[in-house]
């Protein structure tokens, strides 16, 4: 079955590759020789097996640099050429000269495609600082007020670098933040991107009083032991939740889940056995799913990424159809989920329709004894 999926998914792939060639080679024909046809084949067939190829040759960054970048514009395009295309179509039913329109055509093309690129990329590498302000109506001892900062999917690796992760390290720390939570997705499949930039000693310098701590994610994954993983990942200066409750000063309880794609990932009823249900319970689950059974469970907040709010608009109508929560802050009841559009990106670095964030949550324990 999983083959003959593949085995349709890279025939429509390889169609709408053969669109966008035949598209440009129509426009760019008038303006080159026949013999750089050849080229022109060669080249697409490079582009449109780069990102496979970067993922195969991963010692070869330069690969998966390409193709990351191609398969923002392949989407791109498969968005802009049926419009363009629909145009042409119109033109040729008024007095206006078709070659002129044709020429004008590829040139629309380019100009919009490259504004995009520049607004993604804009998007992707200049995060905003989101803010939640919430109250959980529990009573904690000395505590009235909590201010978490979150941040996921940074997925730092060859795209998402050194910068952006001194960036985040500065906004994080300029929030003065009382606890910093990463609910998945630090790496990109490749730990060694990671430790080889030094982004573990950069992630170092994050303060916070009451730490910083995280879950793991569908991409934090490497050939070998999870463990590690998570002893490099601790390395960065933070606690490790892989199915781990961990309660704070007797004043508030993180739990952390293995991702879903674990397939030994514990029931959250299991974890939450020994915890005390009258002290505020934060959940870290990277993938935004069962927010009912998290309600059920009496946890007061859970945080979430993994959707990117689609990253490449228009797939955050997907997002949106397959999650109840696939960005920002819900309420049921006394249940609240926070789902982040991500600091980093997954592929190109590019984000249309979303942008990159940390977010801060206010949060106010109503009932609380300030003294």
């Amino acid at each position: 079955m999983f083959v003959l999926i593949g085995i349709v998914f890279l025939l429509l792939y390889g169609v709408l590759v053969f669109y966008i060639g035949w598209s440009g080679w129509s426009w760019i024909k008038p303006l080159v020789s026949k013999r750089f046809k050849l080229v022109y084949i060669l080249s697409l067939i490079f582009l449109a097996t780069s990102f496979i190829l970067g993922r195969i040759f991963s010692d070869f960054s330069v690969l998966s640099m390409i193709g990351s970048y191609w398969m923002a514009v392949f989407s791109m395009l498969i968005l802009l050429l049926p419009v363009i295309h629909i145009s042409l179509w119109l033109i040729r039913l008024t007095p206006l000269p078709r070659h002129h329109a044709q020429k004008w055509a590829g040139v629309v093309t380019l100009v919009v495609l490259v504004s995009l690129l520049s607004y993604g990329s804009f998007n992707a590498y200049s995060p905003i600082v989101r803010e939640y302000d919430l109250q959980i109506n529990k009573k904690v001892e000395g505590l009235s007020n909590l201010k978490i900062v979150m941040a996921a999917d940074m997925h730092y690796g060859i795209l998402s670098g050194t910068s952006h992760a001194k960036r985040m390290v500065e906004e994080i720390n300029a929030l003065m933040p009382d606890i910093v939570l990463y609910p998945g997705d630090l790496i990109d499949d490749d730990l060694d991107a990671y430790l080889d930039r030094g982004i573990d000693k950069i992630l170092r310098n994050i303060e916070a009083p009451y730490g910083v701590y995280a879950s793991l994610g569908n991409h934090d994954k490497l050939d070998g032991p999870t463990e590690k993983l998570v002893e490099a990942l601790e390395r960065s200066n933070m606690q490790v939740l892989y199915d781990e409750t961990l309660t704070l000063e007797g004043r508030l309880t993180l739990i952390g889940r293995k991702d879903r794609t674990e397939t030994d990932r514990a029931e959250l009823a299991q974890l939450m056995e020994d915890t005390d249900p009258s002290l505020p319970l934060i959940l870290l689950d990277h993938q935004p799913y069962e927010l009912d059974i998290a309600e059920q469970n009496g946890i007061d907040l859970m945080l979430s990424g993994h959707t990117h709010r689609g990253q490449i608009a228009p797939a955050h109508l997907i997002t949106n159809a397959l999650f109840e929560n696939d960005w920002g802050h819900l309420q049921k009841g006394s249940f609240h989920s926070i789902v982040t559009s991500g600091y980093g990106f997954w592929g190109p670095p590019i984000r249309l329709g979303s942008r990159s964030e940390i977010v801060q949550i206010n949060v106010s324990f109503t009932g609380t004894d300030p003294s």
